[in-house]
């Protein structure tokens, strides 16, 4: 069975709005576990425009199944990583400005920089994760700086799919394939939902992990979060 990890950072972007502690991130965390989830994610900017560092300590004693902190390795976040000891990293190439992640690494160009972290992480005992774009090139480098796994960001196949595309899963079975024959742990996140996960899971051999968040949280005003976790699971056994 494929892993959901919930990303909730779209909690703090409601709570931030209003300045004080409703909703509660803290609270957020406990109950997606309690829900199913098999990990909570959260993913830290330099402007804590949503999550903010100090959440990330506080959420580290309320986590009972996997913390994985998603971000780019800037010297501020790399500390907070070191300091909590998350189950898994994901070093993601975020512009300061980004609205939300919209590359992965170009894992040759970025190969020595990538190789120095992993090996920091590793040595610290944390997962460490490459967020990537579909391209084999990329997988083979991600291969090469020591990573446990690569993301893959699934923006392109969810916009395409909406759109009626099948063949958009194409690129991602042929990376997960060749991540899987050089030994990496394949992860996914981005825009996936209710209405695609089937679809890519069923697609992607290997697939250890899901992080969803915008969609989960979207999907939960109309329906509960409860019962949007539940059917993520149904759809991911």
């Amino acid at each position: 069975m494929t892993k959901l990890s919930v990303n909730i950072n779209k909690i703090a972007t409601l709570r931030n709005a209003r300045g004080a502690n409703t909703p509660s991130v803290l609270q957020a965390g406990i109950d997606v576990q309690k829900f199913g989830a098999e990990g909570v994610t959260i993913h830290p900017r330099p402007d804590e425009r949503h999550i903010r560092y100090q959440d990330a300590y506080d959420i580290k004693p309320i986590i009972s199944t996997e913390f994985n902190i998603e971000g780019n390795p800037i010297d501020s976040f790399l500390k907070m990583v070191f300091d909590i000891k998350p189950t898994q990293v994901t070093l993601v190439p975020d512009a300061i400005d980004a609205i939300t992640s919209n590359s992965g690494w170009d894992t040759i160009a970025h190969k020595s920089f990538l190789s120095e972290i992993i090996s920091e992480c590793k040595k610290q005992g944390i997962r460490t994760s490459i967020f990537i774009d579909p391209n084999i090139a990329m997988i083979e480098g991600a291969a090469e700086t020591g990573a446990d796994r690569i993301e893959l960001y699934t923006e392109e196949f969810a916009l395409q799919y909406s759109l009626g595309d099948q063949k958009a899963i194409e690129p991602y079975t042929q990376c997960a394939i060749r991540a899987d024959e050089l030994g990496l742990g394949i992860n996914a996140g981005h825009d996936l939902s209710l209405d695609n996960i089937r679809f890519f899971k069923e697609n992607i051999p290997n697939l250890l992990e899901v992080s969803i968040g915008h969609a989960l949280v979207c999907e939960s005003l109309y329906l509960g979060m409860e019962n949007v976790i539940k059917s993520y699971l149904q759809k991911l056994s």
